[in-house]
């Protein structure tokens, strides 16, 4: 069986149980304290020697990184819905993996990890600022498409939604971005979709 290593406050870690549920697999959940430092003991550091969340073990094979983990479920256990084969549409799918690691992270994940878990390394005006320009952007693109590309549901969508629908973890509010709030209704009304900690609050499921 698949197992699946992660925390429940990780967005990382959800956007992998969504993509598990989307897809309908079973897979086992084992619980890493982030907060007693059990990604930094040595059996966690033998999956993944960067000490992060989440890793995904499917018999030998082990991957760590949200975003790797998601193309890996799409490909092996999914279809061309979720990420197709030809180069052109896999390109627009995965420039929002790059997107997800890149802006997204240096913006709402960053503003949430400072306001949620105190990490006050972070520049919060600095990652508000970031979070206010993808989120304009996000509701931009969104202003003539219900998804972000291919006109359903791709692991794009997958990828950038968790840390978007957190927003108020950030202390973002998304009250200015109605294509991105509908955006993220549409996804909770996906078949399989499972919540998380923090998004059931942002609007109703």
């Amino acid at each position: 069986m698949i197992k699946l290593y992660g925390h429940e406050l990780s967005g990382n870690s959800y956007k992998v149980k969504l993509m598990l549920s989307l897809l309908n697999l079973d897979y086992e959940w084992i619980k890493v304290d982030l907060m007693t430092g059990a990604h930094k003991k040595p059996d966690f550091l033998a999956l993944n020697p960067f000490g992060q969340v989440p890793v995904l073990v499917d018999g030998n094979t082990v991957l760590a990184d949200a975003q790797a983990i998601l193309l890996y479920l799409a490909r092996q256990y999914g279809n061309q819905q979720w990420l197709p084969l030809e180069a052109e549409p896999m390109s627009r799918v995965i420039r929002w993996l790059s997107t997800t690691a890149g802006e997204v992270r240096q913006g709402l994940e960053s503003a949430r990890l400072y306001h949620l878990f105190k990490a006050t390394s972070i520049d919060i005006e600095r990652a508000t600022q970031k979070s206010e320009f993808i989120l304009a952007q996000l509701n931009n693109h969104l202003q003539t498409r219900e998804w972000l590309e291919l006109g359903h549901p791709t692991i794009a969508d997958v990828a950038v939604f968790p840390y978007i629908a957190l927003a108020s973890d950030a202390k973002i509010a998304l009250d200015q971005y109605p294509n991105v709030l509908a955006w993220i209704e549409r996804i909770k009304q996906l078949p399989n979709f499972v919540c998380m900690i923090g998004i059931e609050q942002l609007t109703k499921v």
